[in-house]
């Protein structure tokens, strides 16, 4: 795990999307696994900046998304695919075809997950995915327990999780109380990994991966079984 202090979360976000336009460089048809939140929010600005700059071609890159809201269609401006929209599809040459994101709308989950995991596989896998951390150490939407759900699936969401993604919505009681998530062995299967952390609020659990020990009361430990990871966190988040 290579850990990296950047000044503040522009500098997080500038390193972290030269970091994803080296791998579509490298790797023009690339995989990319995309997470939604503020965190990564200054990431996409920039690198629409760069391909609006021609510093980056996204033609024929191919995307998954980790989560999203369940139910929940995705014009609802709350969706996550309509998070991605707004900030990186409407903005760069994305293929509509190339884009997936769990349809929180779905009838049947459990086909959903199984075959949101298998089009994962089709795609030969993740190159490189970007992750966020919770407060509470979730990763996607898994979130602290006993035990954690290894492909795509249906979780509920936690009030502490639920809280803090009220601030999206008009009230707390409009935020959905259910998500499909990437599990951990999707997340794991990936080849490289970027965890960006941001903020005092996320000290604690940064703290918890830096240690080495793994448990599942902060999911973003088990990170540290992972061959290929890349924190990227802010003064904030490293001396919170």
């Amino acid at each position: 795990m290579r850990v990296i202090t950047c000044k503040n979360y522009e500098e997080m976000s500038k390193t972290a999307a030269r970091l994803v336009a080296g791998q579509v460089s490298l790797k023009p048809n690339c995989v990319l696994g995309l997470a939604t939140g503020s965190t990564p929010e200054g990431m996409y600005v920039e690198l629409a900046r760069m391909y609006q700059n021609g510093e980056l071609d996204f033609s024929n890159v191919s995307t998954f998304n980790l989560d999203e809201y369940c139910p929940i269609d995705k014009e609802n401006d709350q969706s996550y695919y309509y998070f991605m929209n707004k900030h990186l599809y409407s903005k760069v040459n994305l293929k509509p075809e190339n884009l997936h994101i769990p349809n929180g709308s779905a009838k049947d989950i459990e086909t959903e997950c199984a075959n949101y995991d298998k089009m994962i596989d089709s795609a030969g896998g993740i190159d490189l995915q970007i992750l966020g951390i919770g407060s509470n150490g979730h990763i996607a939407f898994n979130e602290p327990e006993d035990e954690l759900t290894a492909g795509t699936h249906r979780v509920e969401l936690t009030e502490d999780t639920i809280k803090a993604n009220s601030r999206f919505f008009a009230s707390e009681s409009d935020v959905p109380r259910h998500a499909l998530t990437s599990g951990m062995a999707t997340i794991m299967k990936s080849k490289k990994i970027i965890l960006m952390i941001s903020g005092k609020n996320k000290s604690e659990p940064l703290k918890k991966l830096l240690t080495g020990k793994i448990t599942t009361s902060c999911p973003a430990t088990m990170l540290n079984m992972h061959a290929d990871v890349i924190v990227l966190a802010d003064e904030d988040a490293m001396n919170g």
